[in-house]
């Protein structure tokens, strides 16, 4: 355990007894920093009880660490009655952080696969996209993860993974360029090998 998880020096505000987490002050004073360092004031009535929020809501954004994304495809069904064609998922919305400005990413994101001889419950699907999501990322790594953890986990013919999202990075800061969409795909096996599957499948994604 690290030295700021042991440390439960907690702000007036913030009491461990009320149900809620937890949070050390070296974290709520990282936060009032960052505070001071905009322009405010942390002492204020508005912002009192806001490091403790803020840490909260980060613990949260970022669970993805404490999981496995891969847990959610160790359940697996060999009875599908012969079925061998496309599996999809479409249009899933999803909601990360990128890792250089801590800014928001949403979008959506459509999963494909394949199958060989197995499948899964299709949430499980969107369970291993958030899995991953909720770390910080870029949309890139995000993209590949996906299709690599699939791949590894159901030995599926092919796998497709394209991704839609805007990032709070480049609409709020920066060039401020609101409505701006970027995609990102990951082809493997079929999917990537054999451009009529290529084809199908992006036209089932929309694309």
């Amino acid at each position: 355990m690290n030295e700021i998880s042991e440390n439960f020096d907690l702000h007036d505000h913030d009491h461990a007894d009320d149900g809620k987490l937890p949070v050390p002050n070296e974290v709520q004073e990282a936060i009032r920093t960052l505070l001071r360092w905009s322009g405010d004031d942390p002492a204020r009535e508005g912002l009192i009880d806001t490091p403790a929020r803020v840490a909260r809501a980060w613990k949260e954004y970022c669970q993805g660490y404490n999981e496995d994304p891969a847990v959610h495809l160790s359940r697996q069904f060999e009875e599908v009655g012969g079925y061998n064609e496309i599996v999809l998922l479409k249009d899933i919305p999803f909601q990360s952080h990128c890792e250089h400005h801590m800014a928001p990413i949403t979008g959506k994101a459509s999963i494909a696969y394949l199958p060989r001889e197995r499948v899964v419950g299709i949430s499980k699907l969107a369970r291993v996209l958030h899995g991953f999501a909720r770390r910080l990322q870029i949309q890139e790594r995000l993209t590949a993860q996906v299709a690599q953890c699939i791949w590894d986990n159901l030995d599926p013919f092919g796998v497709a993974v394209v991704i839609e999202a805007q990032h709070g990075c480049m609409t709020g800061r920066g060039v401020k360029t609101p409505g701006v969409g970027m995609v990102t795909s990951r082809m493997m096996g079929a999917f990537l090998s054999d451009p009529r599957s290529r084809k199908e499948v992006l036209s089932l994604m929309g694309y």
